[in-house]
């Protein structure tokens, strides 16, 4: 068995995280860069069944700056076996189109049995990637799993939705996304950490990949503006001077919210 997992460096979830207005682009400098953890907890999937399934080879795969190889090497810390980075400077403020496209290109050239991602990263949170990676590489997918068990020739899980629980199950070769309900990821130990410097890593581009950025053509996606967030107000304030209870359900009504 073959596993994929892709992960992501990401500003500091409890951090401050901002827009360059001029760019559209989130910057990356504004805070500390650490491993998205929903992609900590993917990995956490795979090796859970590695260790339990000896001979099974579990790769991480990231698309992300050559500055974000020390992050990235946190997953070799904790246990996968190697790791590929997708470098280009093309891919600079790349869509969820680009993105997919290159991520699929890299998993095609890796070869895998399963992919495993988060079912949406801390910054962009677009919510697609697993699914269009799928579409891609032309096998099922089942996203938004907050159970999972890996077989030897299909993999299953559960999607909670507000009707109820759903089982789902795929054949492998297969591409699933999870959520913030399965467990937590194991912390590196000094033998992992030592271990990461001698497993390989391998760096990509998007030759290396075939992939054509089309970047001197025409932009797939537009971001037409961008802007601060504006300051939180003190809100309304109702003084109840008899009509307390009127004036509190026209207020409800007013923004919809009876």
């Amino acid at each position: 068995m073959k596993i994929v997992v892709l992960v992501k460096e990401v500003p500091d979830t409890y951090g401050d995280r901002k827009l360059n207005p001029e760019t559209g682009l989130a910057d990356r400098g504004a805070s500390e860069r650490v491993l998205d953890e929903i992609g900590e907890r993917s990995l956490e999937v795979a090796l859970s069944y590695a260790d339990a399934h000896p001979g099974t080879e579990v790769v991480v795969l990231s698309m992300a700056p050559e500055a974000s190889a020390a992050t990235i090497r946190k997953g070799l810390a904790m246990g996968a076996g190697s790791a590929a980075q997708v470098v280009d400077e093309a891919l600079a403020g790349a869509d969820l189109g680009l993105t997919a496209e290159t991520l699929a290109a890299a998993i095609k050239r890796t070869g895998f049995d399963l992919v495993i991602t988060g079912n949406q990263s801390t910054d962009g949170s677009g919510g697609v990637i697993g699914a269009m990676i799928a579409e891609h590489l032309g096998v099922p997918h089942a996203t938004a799993l907050a159970a999972v068990e890996i077989g030897e020739t299909s993999v299953s899980g559960t999607r909670v939705t507000d009707a109820g629980n759903a089982r789902v199950t795929a054949p492998l070769p297969a591409v699933i996304a999870i959520t913030e309900a399965l467990p937590d990821a194991r912390f590196p130990n000094f033998k992992g950490i030592m271990a990461a410097k001698k497993k390989p890593f391998e760096t990509l581009s998007l030759a290396d990949l075939e992939v054509d950025a089309g970047v001197d053509t025409v932009a797939r996606s537009i971001m037409t503006a961008v802007s601060e967030k504006p300051p939180r107000s003190a809100g309304v304030k109702i003084i109840d001077e008899g009509d307390g209870g009127e004036r509190l359900a026209a207020f409800l009504i007013e923004n919809r919210l009876a």
